[in-house]
């Protein structure tokens, strides 16, 4: 008997490796890394959990139907099967009687395995029932704090399904073997069971009714998240036909359990029958037939009057939710008093208008900057920098390493020598080379810079670009950057990797990654180290799985001269009653957290940025110095945060419904808003650097407009503050809503209209060319607007898209011309703000002016046009301009 025991051990042992060896190599490359980073304590105390939960889950599952299934196997029938007994009395099934314990203890042992797993991957939800946070806020049905159902309530109610889904796999398996112990039995006379086991399966029924009863009292808090009604939430019938019931259904469910205990000693399935039929029968009628015949035919024909209650609920909660209440409202007049006076006081916003579009400027950029087919440019990020004792906007994108263009690809080639990016391509967002491509403050390899800011760090081996492991410190050469016909190799100089001390590691990581080669390579020594999660979004997650991340990673240079990543973290949950869910967010989110990434050594630091949120409070007790306060970022990092996309679009998407705060125009959608369309995409939101109205400086923020429902004209615009003290305060615009102002598809349709336009953009898109139109950006100006748009030409092959023409539009004013100043120079005559200097010509090329005579003769063709046009203001002031011009050219032939 003991052998056979330890066979069988031994048999579960080697089961167990076999299944989970993969999961243990696992597990020991990811403590390895959480080391790497010096983030131990994340890992142990997740680790940890997941094994005490899954140890209490497996063990009690085990404990429950282990000895249910010793008590069938004690169970000996002496009444006869009559026809049924030759088939069931069969080889199998004697077999199977005769290691009927051996399947006992198989079975209870995998259901705790498997109960085990389940329990484990509940990790999160029991750290937050042990940590929880007060929002210090009721939730309007039942009164209690939103920290019951964000921090408690998940936990309890997967514990209620966890019991439920054990007892019935239990009474299942209870059940399968009481047929085979011929305690149950189907025969032509019908189906008959022995008292034993009717009492042992009556038991299990009343406990399944018993945890029925919880599931019914959790039922009643979840009501706060029904979708039945007009709004999320709970609505009239939820509340008056579904709540009651809820409630009766629980005692039903007790009582069934009682009744359930007192049939098991009488003989006959009466009782237990109708305690299941009447069970079925109230859930069905009072769950769903009555709630349906309430809102029908009491709540719909006088809805808004019922409802508006759940309304005021709905919106409260959502505005909540999202943080749409700390939107603050303003009046933006819309005038149209703009003028060269007030242009010139605005300079520093002029100058920072995006004209080069992430799209055609990423293509743009690869052409030029790319180097070497084996770099590519994955994004382009608007971010700023103080230059020369200016605010600047600038477009940065780093050049990183993609596999797929290698010149040879082959395990060493990708793991050994070619290992990282090398620096960035950086430029403003408003300057034009005369051929009209893109200026740089910073390009090539090595990174050559014309303005104070330098890179000293200009390598990349943590990116957006999801490659592979790489190891450093090996025999092969580890190449660094090209140069003219030769290569630069260089040695790692950081703190990133894992040490590859010893042959058992190598195994690991040759087992882990399914390549031999790791195990095998000469080039690899002691002193070798492997990076890998490379990529910075997944390097994140894996540290803090928790955190929803911005799909916007973006790179910032400090004052070292070193390359860091940037992104933003969000703590979300769709547990917050009677707010509005959004798939992929839930109906609560907060931008609680700052996380920055070395680019060279793949350091991760996260940082609190909304100290006030309670779920990141509870986080913050989970896991103690995780997260640093956001003082404790340095400051060159701290300039760059901005508010992040991902947040400012849900927040755009769900305002446009909920700033209506009246019941009656919410139900009605009497003053619904929409993003406007460029085409049939909605517009993106875009960073730029202005003043706001009655402010005293410019700042970096992120706009979007708004129109009417089903209407083309703009009614607001919205901004998000990014700089500091201001960071993450929102402010909406509201417009007049008596006077017309355009909006973005109406400019557009002007542009299409406007007949010389039209005309060069028609004759652009022939012989091989085509015209790129960029964002139409909507510039607010102290009380006014200025629409301005980009236009590329390319070539249909071998496209590299050129900044050819600015669209500007002022009221009822349309032009078009080579760059943004001169467009200017049209609407309001002299040019409202100094050019920029130009950004120094490469060696060997000559700068040359623009000759008087082509000034002249393009002041004429200008001229005409307007006069073609009726514009008589800009005719006039463009006849001054040519008058002025051939003075000049007169005086210059004296």
């Amino acid at each position: 008997m003991i052998q056979r025991i330890r066979n069988l051990a031994l048999l579960i042992l080697f089961i167990t490796l076999f299944l989970f060896s993969g999961d243990l190599i696992s597990l020991y490359v990811n403590s390895l890394w959480f080391s790497e980073i010096h983030y131990e304590q994340v890992f142990s105390k997740t680790l940890f959990t997941e094994i005490q939960l899954g140890s209490v889950f497996g063990i009690l599952f085990f404990l429950l139907i282990y000895p249910n299934l010793l008590w069938v196997n004690r169970f000996k029938t002496t009444r006869p099967w009559g026809m049924w007994e030759s088939q069931l009395n069969t080889p199998p099934f004697n077999l199977l009687k005769n290691y009927f314990p051996l399947a006992i203890l198989l079975v209870s042992f995998a259901g705790g395995v498997l109960s085990g797993v389940q329990g484990s991957s509940e990790w999160k939800s029991f750290l937050l029932l042990s940590n929880p946070s007060s929002f210090g806020r009721p939730d309007p049905l039942l009164g209690i704090d939103l920290g019951f159902f964000v921090f408690k309530l998940p936990f309890i109610t997967f514990l209620q399904h966890w019991f439920t889904v054990s007892i019935l796999t239990i009474l299942a398996f209870v059940v399968l073997f009481y047929i085979f112990k011929e305690g149950i039995r189907v025969n032509p006379q019908g189906f008959s069971i022995d008292q034993k086991p009717l009492q042992h399966i009556s038991i299990l029924i009343a406990l399944f009714f018993l945890v029925l009863a919880w599931g019914y009292q959790l039922d009643i808090y979840n009501l706060v998240y029904s979708r039945r009604g007009i709004v999320y939430g709970a609505v009239y019938a939820d509340i008056y036909t579904r709540l009651p019931v809820l409630k009766f259904l629980t005692l039903l469910s007790l009582l069934a359990s009682v009744l359930m205990i007192v049939s098991s000693f009488r003989k006959g399935y009466g009782i237990p029958l109708a305690v299941i039929g009447t069970v079925v029968a109230v859930q069905f009628l009072g769950g769903s037939i009555l709630p349906d015949l309430v809102q029908r035919f009491k709540v719909a024909p006088n809805e808004i009057v019922m409802e508006r209650p759940y309304i005021e609920r709905n919106i409260e909660n959502t505005r909540f939710g999202y943080n749409l209440n700390k939107i603050e409202v303003k009046e933006f007049p819309a005038a149209d008093n703009l003028n060269k006076e007030v242009l010139s006081k605005h300079e520093t916003t002029l100058k920072n208008v995006r004209l080069w579009d992430h799209a055609p400027l990423a293509v743009t950029y690869r052409q030029l900057q790319q180097i070497r087919p084996y770099y590519d440019f994955v994004d382009v990020d608007n971010d700023r920098y103080w230059i020369n004792g200016e605010y600047r906007q600038i477009t940065l994108s780093p050049r990183e390493l993609t596999y797929k263009n290698l010149p040879i690809r082959n395990w060493i080639n990708e793991h050994l020598t070619f290992t990282h990016g090398y620096g960035v391509s950086l430029g403003p967002v408003n300057r034009i080379s005369k051929e009209g491509l893109p200026e740089f403050f910073i390009k090539d390899i090595p990174p050559v810079s014309t303005i104070p800011l330098k890179i000293t760090r200009p390598e990349i081996y943590f990116g957006e670009i999801p490659n592979e492991y790489v190891f450093v410190h090996s025999k092969a050469k580890e190449f660094d950057y090209p140069s003219g016909d030769s290569n630069v190799y260089t040695t790692y100089q950081g703190k990133g990797g894992v040490s590859l001390s010893s042959l058992g590691q190598k195994l690991v990581f040759a087992a882990y990654f399914g390549s031999l080669k790791i195990l095998l390579s000469n080039d690899l020594t002691a002193d070798s180290r492997i990076m890998y999660f490379r990529n910075v979004q997944e390097r994140v997650s894996r540290l803090v799985p928790f955190i929803t991340l911005d799909q916007d990673v973006y790179l910032v240079i400090t004052d070292e001269g070193r390359l860091v990543w940037m992104l933003d973290g969000y703590t979300t949950t769709s547990m917050i009653p009677y707010s509005q869910p959004v798939a992929g967010f839930g109906n609560y989110i907060r931008n609680a957290v700052k996380i920055t990434v070395d680019a060279y050594d793949g350091s991760i630091l996260l940082y609190m940025s909304d100290p006030e949120d309670p779920i990141i409070q509870s986080y913050a007790k989970i896991f103690p110095g995780l997260f640093l306060p956001l003082e404790k970022m340095p400051k060159d990092l701290r300039s760059h945060i901005r508010y992040p996309v991902d947040m400012f679009n849900l927040q755009a998407y769900l305002y446009s419904t909920y700033h209506m705060k009246d019941p009656q125009i919410f139900y009605n959608k009497e003053d619904l808003f929409n993003i406007p369309k460029k085409g049939d995409r909605a517009m993106e939101p875009y960073y730029t650097i202005m003043k706001l109205p009655h402010e005293n400086k410019e700042e970096f923020v992120l706009l979007n407009s708004f129109t009417p429902s089903k209407r083309d004209n703009m009614i607001a615009w919205l901004a998000a503050r990014s700089d500091e003290p201001n960071y993450g305060k929102l402010i909406m615009y509201l417009f007049p809503k008596q006077k017309l102002i355009y909006g973005p598809r109406q400019v557009e349709a002007r542009i299409d209209q406007d007949a010389f336009i039209s005309q060069q953009l028609s004759l652009w898109n022939q012989r091989g060319s085509q015209v790129i139109r960029g964002s139409l950006l909507v510039i607010p100006i102290e009380d006014s607007l200025l629409y301005i748009e980009p236009l590329y030409l390319a070539a249909e092959a071998g496209s590299l898209p050129e900044l050819r023409r600015v669209i500007v539009a002022y009221g009822n004013q349309l032009v078009m011309e080579e760059n943004l100043e001169t467009a200017l120079q049209s609407l309001f005559g002299k040019k409202p703000a100094p050019e920029s200097p130009p950004s120094p010509e490469p060696e060997g090329k000559k700068v040359t002016e623009t000759p008087l005579g082509k000034i002249a003769f393009d002041q004429f063709q200008k001229a005409q046009r307007y006069l073609k046009e009726g514009n008589w203001t800009n005719y006039g002031e463009m006849l001054h301009q040519l008058e002025q011009t051939l003075t000049q050219l007169a005086r210059d032939k004296k």
